[in-house]
């Protein structure tokens, strides 16, 4: 098997690097690289700035924006992106609800929400996760029941990231109570602003505030937000499952945090040897490369065959990129704490927003024990690992 990249795929890459290098403002930029979150703005600008280029949403279908690129162009797309240290794309909209629009909703749905997405004109929430339904999503409670031309939606969602901001949500709600609860749910598009929606603040472990309460209380939404067919919802959710976990292997993030811990362990941070001069360390780090380019290949492979696959059929080997993919994200976080040590403080409340504190060491220090705090989640979220485990038994291995 030839794993090496032809002179076209060389060159594209190059073209990539070069674009970002070039039109990604410095100030982004420099956030990002520094450890620090990007700012609702930052996301927006940088959108409209791919958008323009005409790679907004390269995975979509050519007619609505995508670029029609082969597997190996979309994994070194998103690749350089995230190495380049410029924000991703907002993943509810351009690899969730997106997709899900384009291969399950009515053309005026295309048309009104597609374009929207793309340049990021309307900022897209995740509503699936509710109080006792979350690695069981099946189990949710939120229910929505028609009347005349209106769904009236009632019940509640939890750890809805970045609701704060958003302009729609997609929700799935019950919609039938008496058959098999995996088809009694439907899918619908809600205006953030319809009367009865709510938002409530979490505040997560590393002192941020990324994740909300989403409250519907007897909220109306118009009959043609249904997305595809009543109780096919969770149809659509799978579907939509197998994108979000594609994404989550995050190659791009977890190659920069490793070049960084190789600049980082190559000094001496706190007045001492270099990590880099401890075998034990060096080993870890080395396994976390080995696994890293076997998560890079796997993802190619994945992206390869969901490009010729039926059309709205899950990949269950998504499964496989979200469980490695969480986990190598999370060694390369405690692999930043190894090399940090003693200035790798803890998140204080009382001292106010982590990520923006000053550090009692290095200043790139201050953002390494939020980061790790935050990656805690990763191997929970989009369905736990726990569950992936069961998906590649039951839909892979046959067991």
């Amino acid at each position: 098997m030839d794993l090496g990249f032809s002179a076209e795929e060389i060159a594209f890459r190059a073209e990539v690097r070069d674009f970002v290098a070039k039109n990604l403002p410095a100030a982004i930029h420099d956030k990002l690289a520094g450890g620090h979150h990007p700012s609702k703005d930052d996301i927006v600008t940088w959108t409209r700035i791919l958008a323009a280029k005409g790679w907004g949403a390269p995975h979509w279908p050519v007619e609505w924006g995508g670029t029609g690129w082969d597997a190996i162009k979309l994994s070194i797309f998103t690749d350089e992106i995230q190495r380049g240290h410029a924000p991703e794309s907002l993943a509810f909209g351009t690899s969730m609800v997106g997709p899900v629009i384009a291969t399950f909703g009515t053309q005026a749905q295309k048309e009104r929400f597609l374009p929207r997405i793309l340049d990021l004109r309307d900022w897209w929430c995740q509503g699936f996760s509710e109080p006792g339904a979350g690695s069981d999503l099946a189990g949710l409670r939120t229910k929505a029941e028609r009347d005349g031309d209106v769904w009236v939606i009632n019940g509640q969602k939890t750890w809805t990231t970045l609701a704060q901001y958003a302009d729609w949500i997609f929700v799935l709600a019950r919609t039938d109570s008496s058959v098999k609860k995996q088809e009694g749910i439907s899918f619908f598009l809600c205006d953030m602003k319809t009367p009865g929606v709510t938002v409530r603040p979490i505040q997560t472990i590393d002192g941020g505030h990324e994740v909300n309460e989403v409250f519907f209380d007897n909220v109306r939404i118009p009959a043609e937000n249904l997305v595809g067919e009543v109780n096919k919802g969770w149809d659509y959710a799978k579907f939509l499952l197998s994108n979000e976990r594609n994404g989550i292997a995050r190659v791009g993030v977890s190659k920069a945090r490793l070049a960084k811990i190789r600049r980082l362990a190559s000094l001496g941070v706190y007045g001492d040897k270099p990590k880099m001069d401890d075998p034990v360390f060096r080993m870890k780090l080395a396994a976390a490369e080995v696994e890293l380019k076997a998560l890079e290949m796997t993802q190619m492979r994945v992206i390869a065959a969901g490009r010729t696959a039926p059309k709205g059929k899950p990949n269950p080997m998504s499964s496989v990129l979200k469980i490695k993919g969480s986990e190598l994200q999370q060694t390369t976080t405690e692999l930043l704490m190894d090399v940090v040590g003693p200035y790798a403080l803890p998140y204080q409340p009382e001292q106010g927003d982590r990520w923006n504190e000053p550090s009692v060491g290095p200043d790139w220090a201050s953002t390494i024990a939020p980061t790790y705090f935050n990656t805690r989640k990763v191997s929970i979220y989009g369905g736990s690992n726990e569950i992936q485990r069961s998906i590649i038994a039951k839909a892979i291995l046959g067991l």
